[in-house]
């Protein structure tokens, strides 16, 4: 027996797994291995999305001390430009208040999820 721990996944709660799960899958090009009324799978180049729906879902405002936004995500990319203009045209949202415009961009996914599009070294594969 071992004691090794290991990331598999992240798990969104959002009000609709389903469209979340294509949204994610169309910006990542990844695919959706599983869908049902209530949970979803996305399998994209890095690994594995999952997305629960919740009834009552809230979704988090950014940038607000008052609220907590829990998590949010990190990809990185080569063009910010060009990945800006694929996750606009799948539903995202671009953040007004963007606090290292430098080296990434911050948006909300359709479910008010922020995540960002960097071009920061660290995250490089």
């Amino acid at each position: 027996m071992s004691d090794s721990i290991q990331l598999r996944s992240v798990t969104l709660d959002c009000s609709d797994a389903g469209r979340l799960a294509a949204f994610y899958a169309d910006i990542t090009g990844g695919t959706v291995t599983n869908l049902g009324e209530q949970w979803a799978t996305v399998q994209c180049p890095g690994g594995r999305m999952d997305f629960q729906t919740v009834p009552g879902y809230t979704p988090p405002t950014w940038p607000d001390p008052a609220s907590s936004i829990m998590m949010h995500l990190d990809f990185y990319v080569e063009d910010r430009t060009a990945a800006e203009a694929r996750v606009l045209a799948a539903g995202a949202t671009k953040y007004e208040f963007q606090p290292n415009s430098g080296q990434c961009y911050v948006y909300a996914d359709p479910a008010g999820h922020p995540f960002c599009l960097t071009t920061w070294e660290d995250m490089k594969p």
